[in-house]
């Protein structure tokens, strides 16, 4: 946006920061959230407290580092009243859950440490977070964030202390994250309509059986490498010999890859799907859908606690669910699979559509980062960050509702600008 833009869009800034940030005790702060927010949608390459405080009017580069740094206004209460405007106005198909690096000098940082940074696709020093996005096929919003702790700052004292890190906060690995924000968000009186993640988590058998065990329903990415049996097999139970311990119902025959049961089926068992109009026409591919159980040591140890929890006992019968794989045009074997817990009778558009979806969170991170500087927070503490991850947010939430708006009001909406789009995070 530039300064005539911005000036257009006060008033309506205005009253979103009254109503979001409404928790804020004091009206100096809300004010100094007007105009944070109002830096962070100004156009400029940085969006770093010193360069914002240079282009706005009313800028005080002491005042907002005040406001981001040490105030003490509390973000949570912040992102709650964003997710309780926008859910109705987004209409959420799914929720997306997923992960944003952000590449670090030095070793200060709160949480920083080398690890997998996908800003960067390798190895690098780096904060990661985890957010839950509301994703439908028109807008997209951030609900909220988990800053990833690394087991090196769980007992470092030294930066924890430096950092403010409080004292409860410890190391979790991701997926356990991502099902606490689950769990936040339902105690907020909010629940999806279906979770939707990449492999980086379905891959862990720990992450769907902590959806099961919340009664929600997913699609979510794996590896061509996982193990499945074929719906149709049963466990059997081995005769006994009269001595020991009498066997347990179990799958005789070996499970089979999902690389390996997509070939078997072939490629004249894809259908072709037609999911969503493209900005260069109609995305479409070929894609199969066959109802399988999950094998593997894990799956079958959290299918037994999860039965014998429920029912007392366990017949040795896996869970099923349905497969989803792709295999486009001119590839040479399929490219992406998918689990989903949602009823077998699902249409297969209706699952590719989900199965797809994610694709909308690309735009916010394209907003969040380039256009609204997400990354470009140079605080070392965990206040700092998170107050910065809540005004990026609560920017992001205004500018979507202005998107939103009736058409008669496009005149007057404002706008961002986004860079060609980027598909690491």
């Amino acid at each position: 946006m530039d300064a005539h833009e911005v000036g257009r869009a006060r008033v309506k800034l205005g009253l979103f920061v009254a109503d979001v940030f409404a928790s804020v005790p004091r009206k100096g702060q809300r004010a100094k959230g007007d105009c944070y927010l109002r830096g962070l949608m100004l156009d400029g390459r940085r969006k770093s407290i010193q360069a914002m405080a240079e282009r706005l009017p009313d800028g005080n580069e002491q005042n907002l580092q005040q406001f981001v740094n040490q105030s003490t206004w509390d973000p949570v209460p912040v992102r709650r009243r964003i997710a309780e405007r926008m859910i109705p106005q987004i209409t959420p198909a799914a929720w997306a859950i997923d992960d944003v690096s952000f590449p670090k000098d030095g070793k200060m940082s709160v949480a920083v440490a080398p690890q997998y940074c996908g800003a960067l696709g390798k190895q690098a020093n780096c904060q990661v977070a985890v957010s839950v996005h509301a994703v439908s096929d028109t807008a997209s919003c951030p609900l909220q964030w988990r800053l990833f702790v690394p087991e090196e700052w769980a007992h470092d004292g030294e930066r924890r202390k430096k950092t403010g890190m409080p004292p409860e906060v410890g190391h979790r690995e991701k997926w356990r994250l991502a099902l606490d924000t689950l769990d936040e968000l339902a105690g907020w009186g909010m629940v999806p309509p279906v979770v939707v993640a990449d492999a980086g988590y379905d891959q862990n058998a720990d992450f769907r059986a902590g959806l099961s065990e919340r009664a929600l329903d997913y699609v979510v990415a794996v590896r061509s490498d996982t193990s499945v049996h074929q719906h149709e097999a049963q466990p059997a139970v081995a005769s006994w010999s009269g001595t020991g311990r009498r066997p347990q119902p179990r799958y005789r025959d070996k499970p089979s890859s999902l690389a390996v049961l997509a070939a078997v089926h072939g490629r004249q068992a894809f259908t072709e799907i037609t999911w969503r109009q493209g900005s260069r026409g109609p995305l479409r591919s070929h894609f199969l859908v066959v109802r399988v159980r999950p094998a593997g040591v894990k799956a079958r140890r959290l299918a037994r606690a999860a039965a014998i929890t429920k029912e007392g006992c366990w017949d040795g019968v896996l869970p099923e669910v349905t497969l989803l794989v792709e295999w486009p045009a001119g590839a040479e074997a399929p490219t992406d699979y998918w689990l989903s817990s949602l009823p077998a009778a699902t249409p297969v558009a209706e699952l590719v559509r989900l199965a797809k979806i994610r694709w909308r969170i690309e735009h916010d991170y394209r907003e969040l980062k380039h256009g609204l500087g997400l990354d470009h927070f140079e605080g070392r503490s965990w206040t700092g960050w998170h107050h910065h991850v809540t005004l990026v947010t609560a920017a992001h939430a205004f500018l979507t509702e202005q998107r939103l708006a009736p058409k008669a009001d496009t005149a007057d909406s404002p706008s961002t600008r986004p860079s060609t789009p980027s598909r690491t995070y």
